[in-house]
């Protein structure tokens, strides 16, 4: 019972990802993969060089983004590392959709 509990419930975090991951196409990948897993928030291109955004779903489904983060991207980047911080449970999502943000 709780294997199943661990991938329900909704949590948000905000996540970084280092890396070649500018001009890769990695915020529309990656708005199109949170969609596909019903996930909410945002995704945006820092002048660092990174990618920043915030996730908001199922927990399940947020495990599964993170993984993609860390590991798959778009098909032109490469991944470094990704960073999650302030992960928690939430009551609702703060997000109707999925953007990505200039």
């Amino acid at each position: 019972m709780m294997a199943l509990n661990k991938r329900a419930g909704l949590t948000t975090t905000d996540f970084e990802v280092f890396g070649k991951v500018q001009g890769v196409y990695f915020r529309k990948y990656t708005q199109k993969k949170a969609i596909d897993l019903g996930l909410k928030g945002w995704v945006m291109n820092t002048a660092q060089g990174t990618v920043i955004g915030q996730l908001q779903g199922q927990q399940g489904a947020i495990q599964d983004m993170k993984q993609w983060l860390q590991k798959v991207g778009s098909p032109k980047s490469k991944i470094e590392k990704a960073d999650f911080r302030n992960e928690g449970a939430i009551n609702s999502c703060a997000f109707r959709t999925f953007e990505i943000r200039r």
